[in-house]
């Protein structure tokens, strides 16, 4: 009795469009997925060291000002003057009574400054701002 044989001559081949394009979603998607750097996290400011440092809050209601070391306040990119801060806050309070401000002072700049924008943060209606630090080591 003869048998068929059911090999083939045929080279085996491996089909690696399927694979590159899987590299090609996972590529995307973690890119997509990546949390970039808020802007104003990424200027250079320095924060002081606390004991009692707790970790920068990314909540959606969260107002952030940053003073810079020549003292000069920025919010969303913006520079801005301790009374357009204030209005800023104002209308943010008015919008949400339970808005969130975090002042991100650089520790090479005088305290008045930090000062002069936590008090427009209390003028425009928020009863306590936080003070951003970092732990120390």
């Amino acid at each position: 009795m003869l048998l068929k044989s059911t090999q083939t001559n045929e080279p085996i081949s491996l089909e690696l469009t399927p694979m590159i394009d899987m590299v090609f979603l996972l590529l995307i998607f973690f890119l997509v997925a990546t949390t970039l750097r808020q802007e104003e996290r990424e200027l250079e400011i320095v924060l002081p060291a606390a004991e009692s440092a707790a970790p920068v809050s990314v909540a959606l209601r969260e107002l952030v000002i940053n003073v810079n070391q020549k003292g000069d306040a920025i919010v969303n990119g913006k520079t801005m003057d301790a009374d357009a801060v204030r209005m800023i806050v104002a209308e943010a309070v008015e919008v949400n009574p339970k808005q969130k401000v975090t002042v991100r002072g650089d520790r090479r700049t005088a305290y008045d400054h930090i000062a002069r924008i936590l008090d427009a943060c209390s003028a425009g209606g928020i009863k306590a701002p936080f003070l951003d630090t970092v732990p120390s080591n």
